[in-house]
């Protein structure tokens, strides 16, 4: 018989993995429209450079276009490998910046979409132990609810930095959106506390999603904090501990 303890642990896994796999299953669609799209960017250059009517100039070009294509093509498949691999609880050394940008551009057709322009504030690369798929996780759930909070389009402000110390990590997500009401705000990182109805695509609504993410920053002895403004939009401030790998040790 499993002891009670491990069932639960097995448990509050098998419910993170589902909610990450949701998150990849709500912009799936939009990242394979773009990676579409990359190809026929690398396939309608590497036609150029074939052309016998092409001097060496444009040759170049059209190689830098097709070297541009696949490093962006390269990304998406990198960004979409790391939110499904299981390997959640695995600490690894990893930028805080470039997790945020890899977010960013798995929802950057979605967002397009939607009328939603990002604004993306990244300071000098900030290298810690994290738990990176989880972290990704985190991210892209916030990501999306801004986005769902957005009907009318919007803006989505990233940013990420440390304190002067260097000792905390800071994200936010900010958005231009409809807003929380205080009667709700309080209330936002319980379990099964909803703040919206499934969207027109049946996504969201389940009242898990931010419950987890404060799980998952607390496991990382971090904190999350939201602050809101009916009409003007709300923002989602994380603050994690920079640990190297020479002070875990």
């Amino acid at each position: 018989m499993i002891p009670l303890v491990e069932e639960n642990r097995w448990l509050r896994e098998q419910l993170m993995l589902q909610n990450r796999l949701a998150g990849v299953g709500a912009i799936a669609s939009s990242v394979a429209h773009e990676f579409n799209n990359v190809l026929m960017v690398i396939l309608n250059h590497s036609k150029l450079a074939l052309k016998p009517t092409a001097n060496p100039e444009q040759k170049n070009i059209a190689l830098e276009k097709v070297v541009q294509g696949c490093t962006k093509a390269a990304g998406l498949v990198n960004s979409m490998l790391g939110m499904t691999r299981n390997s959640g609880r695995q600490m690894q050394m990893t930028d805080l910046g470039q997790l945020a940008a890899q977010v960013v551009t798995l929802c950057e057709k979605e967002l397009q979409k939607h009328r939603i322009r990002v604004e993306l504030s990244l300071a000098s690369p900030i290298p810690t132990l994290v738990m990176p798929a989880l972290l990704e996780q985190v991210l892209l759930n916030l990501v999306i609810n801004a986005r769902q909070a957005m009907p009318q389009g919007g803006i989505l402000r990233l940013g990420v930095r440390a304190n002067p110390e260097g000792t905390i990590g800071e994200i936010r997500i900010a958005d231009t959106g409809i807003g929380i009401s205080p009667d709700k705000l309080g209330h936002i990182f319980e379990p099964f506390a909803s703040t919206k109805k499934p969207d027109e695509d049946g996504r969201g609504g389940s009242g898990l999603g931010l419950s987890l993410c404060r799980q998952i920053i607390e496991a990382h002895q971090g904190r999350i904090r939201v602050e809101s403004t009916l009409g003007k939009g709300t923002v989602f401030t994380i603050k994690i501990p920079l640990n190297t790998a020479k002070q875990a040790a």
